[in-house]
């Protein structure tokens, strides 16, 4: 397992080898900035809540949103090191119909036994990701409440939380470099690549963008569907997600579609990304103001029609052609 990664892939000689090595590397990059945001993020809180002011809140807001969009950028990678421990929920526990995140934090905030990063790994995933630091940092009612930071026991909460992000995000980026003889000499993960993008972008469409947008489920719109609704960066989120495929994914895809005579697919694939990206940054907003307002709904929904697009050309198109089947998706939270 300990065989350098260079040595093994010279020994794996099969078509898919570029692609895999091409994934596996930018893959390690985006993980890599992951942690490198994630301990950003756990020095501002402890810089904040040792000299709380208007200047150290702004500093972690963006370090929290920062870590945050990075985790954003590798979320489509669903197995391999994020699979152990539940790394995955820790990172991101959503969707939370049930709004445990808040009651989680009434718990520990009630309770007089101290915030230590034991009770935040024995707390379930709600307590451990970026959700429940959004909800400390940006949550409306909480921060109008006599919790709301910096009082001692959150900012302890704050500090503990983000020094378990901290401690996940390397631990990750550390894996998935150990991981990656057993990746390059695989064939399964040709295929579980691709579907893990196919399953992100169909969670895209189908769950951060249709449920909010009213067009599942009840048919009304609501903010609360969407992920991230408390810091409004719900759509910053999703733009950060496609530009991770753009760069994690896309790349090798387009690889093994070229290697297929599918030069042309590809070109149109990487248009298409180019194109859901440019709605951006008229879409740099929040997304409740958009479900609220009916002509401001119209970027939305030509928003919405873009990465439907792009969903049709990856998990129909590009996914056939490559024989990859669509099958049942288990990544939902269902």
């Amino acid at each position: 397992a300990l065989m350098p990664v260079a040595a093994f892939a010279a020994s794996a000689q099969n078509s898919d080898t570029p692609a895999l090595q091409r994934w596996h590397e930018s893959i390690a990059a985006g993980y890599e900035t992951l942690a490198t945001e994630a301990a950003e993020f756990q020095s501002a809180a402890r810089a904040y809540c040792s000299a709380p002011d208007s200047d150290t809140r702004a500093k972690i807001n963006q370090a929290w949103l920062d870590a945050f969009l990075a985790w954003q950028g590798v979320r489509f990678v669903d197995f391999g090191p994020v699979e152990q421990d539940n790394l995955a929920w820790q990172f991101q526990f959503w969707p939370d119909p049930k709004n445990l995140i808040a009651k989680k934090a009434r718990f520990l905030l009630g309770s007089d036994q101290a915030v230590t990063p034991a009770v935040i790994r024995e707390s379930g995933v709600a307590v451990q990701g970026f959700p429940m630091a959004e909800y400390l940092l940006f949550d409306q009612p909480f921060n109008a409440g006599d919790r709301a930071l910096p009082v001692e026991k959150t900012c302890e909460l704050l500090g503990t939380l983000a020094g378990h992000i901290a401690t996940n995000s390397d631990t990750l980026h550390q894996q998935w470099r150990a991981f990656g003889p057993h990746y390059l000499g695989s064939d399964q993960y040709r295929e579980a690549t691709i579907r893990s993008a196919m399953t992100a972008l169909e969670i895209l469409e189908e769950r951060r963008l249709a449920l909010p947008m009213g067009l599942k489920g009840n048919g009304k719109r609501s903010v609360y569907g969407a992920d991230a609704w408390r810091s409004g960066t719900s759509l910053n989120s999703i733009r950060a997600t496609v530009a991770g495929l753009q760069a994690h994914f896309l790349p090798g895809l387009s690889l093994l579609l070229k290697q297929n005579d599918q030069a042309r697919l590809a070109e149109r694939i990487e248009q298409q990304f180019g194109e859901v990206l440019e709605n951006f940054p008229e879409l740099d907003t929040p997304m409740a103001p958009l479900l609220t307002d009916d002509a401001r709904f119209a970027a939305l929904q030509g928003f919405y029609v873009d990465v439907s697009q792009l969903v049709t050309m990856i998990n129909d198109q590009a996914a056939i052609e490559l024989g990859i089947v669509r099958g049942f998706n288990s990544s939902d939270g269902d």
